[in-house]
């Protein structure tokens, strides 16, 4: 899908930390191995408060929009204190929100081109 380019998904998030987020400097845009060939990427996020690496990518369905994190596996127990906790949830919430952000991009531009196609 055109919209999975690492060009278009560096432009949404730049937009998306334009909004305001703080947390939004611990986002970047990498590559992503696709079979075809194509210049899809996925968006990777660095979290402060905890050591595990998230990336969000659009659902594996041909057409979706929708946009999920996924939490890569753990070696080891990661316990954290009230403090870290309370972070890694702004951190969370960050995330969710550019999910939400990603899905509303998605959607528009697949809109924009069933338009360009009447």
């Amino acid at each position: 899908m055109p919209f999975r380019t690492m060009t278009t998904l560096r432009t949404w998030i730049d937009e998306f930390r334009a909004s305001g987020y703080d947390d939004a400097e611990m986002l970047r845009v990498i590559p992503q191995d696709e079979e075809d060939g194509e210049d899809a990427g996925l968006v990777a996020a660095k979290l402060r408060s905890v050591s595990t690496t998230f990336y969000i990518a659009p659902g594996a369905e041909q057409g979706s929009t929708e946009w999920a994190v996924t939490f890569e596996p753990r070696e080891n127990a990661a316990p954290l204190p009230a403090g870290r906790v309370m972070a890694l949830s702004g951190e969370l919430a960050t995330l969710a929100a550019l999910c939400s952000f990603l899905q509303a991009r998605s959607e528009a531009f697949v809109a924009a081109g069933a338009h360009d196609h009447d």
